[in-house]
């Protein structure tokens, strides 16, 4: 059973969508603010974390941030409706996904289900020996899918399940371009409507990621409005 954990001041929000998960079969922790949910994970993490962004003592934000500093595991932000500043500054920060409020409680779990499936085949308990799951070299990039682990130069580079699988697929195939349709069919569900400015703003996450590392990462290139291609070094 995974344990989702929700954060967020709206105490009906946390009282419904809590209703919702564990009818859905999850077992689920509410927190209405960053401060009680970061201590509670300082303890034990969960499976998930859906945050809201605007919230007392710490916002989404700060949590995200310091979440990142020790864990990928799968975050979703909820965001109001006009929040396209703090959706793009989620996603640069780590965040895998956002949901706008209001919401369908319906579509909200679908996203969950969503990436703790990708969750669970990066790690490799749904998955077999394939192509996905085989180590892979390309140059100066290393990334075994089973253990989720990724190494640039030899140095290792910490990366959430969504950015995984976006630079698995461009690397696959080393100059093939892949659109941004094709990476958002690679990074979610078909069930899972995501726009450009989302991928964007993932792969721009993963670029700083690589630089982090190596100033000098340049092996992701943009074909405007065509997609993204990656070049081997």
């Amino acid at each position: 059973m995974s344990k989702i954990a929700l954060v967020d001041d709206d105490r009906n929000i946390l009282t419904s969508v809590a209703m919702t998960l564990e009818a859905e079969g999850f077992e689920v922790e509410t927190y209405n603010d960053g401060q009680s949910a970061l201590d509670a994970f300082n303890k034990k993490l969960p499976d998930m974390a859906v945050l809201d962004i605007k919230m007392p003592r710490m916002d989404g934000m700060d949590l995200l941030q310091r979440l990142r500093q020790k864990t990928s595991m799968p975050v979703i932000f909820l965001t109001s409706k006009d929040d396209e500043i703090d959706e793009v500054l989620g996603l640069r920060m780590g965040a895998d996904d956002y949901v706008k409020k209001p919401f369908s409680q319906r579509l909200l779990v679908e996203r969950i289900r969503a990436l703790l499936r990708r969750q669970e085949a990066v790690s490799g308990d749904l998955v077999g020996d394939t192509e996905e799951t085989k180590v892979m070299e390309r140059g100066e990039l290393r990334m075994d899918p089973l253990r989720h682990a990724v190494t640039w130069k030899g140095l290792d580079v910490s990366l959430t399940v969504t950015e995984f699988l976006l630079l698995q697929a461009l690397a696959q195939r080393p100059g093939f371009v892949k659109s941004r349709d094709q990476l958002m069919d690679v990074a979610y569900d078909d069930q899972v409507y995501v726009d450009d400015r989302t991928i964007d703003s993932h792969i721009k996450r993963l670029r700083k990621k690589m630089r982090s590392v190596d100033s000098d990462f340049s092996a992701i290139e943009t074909l405007y409005g065509i997609g993204y291609r990656y070049n081997e070094e």
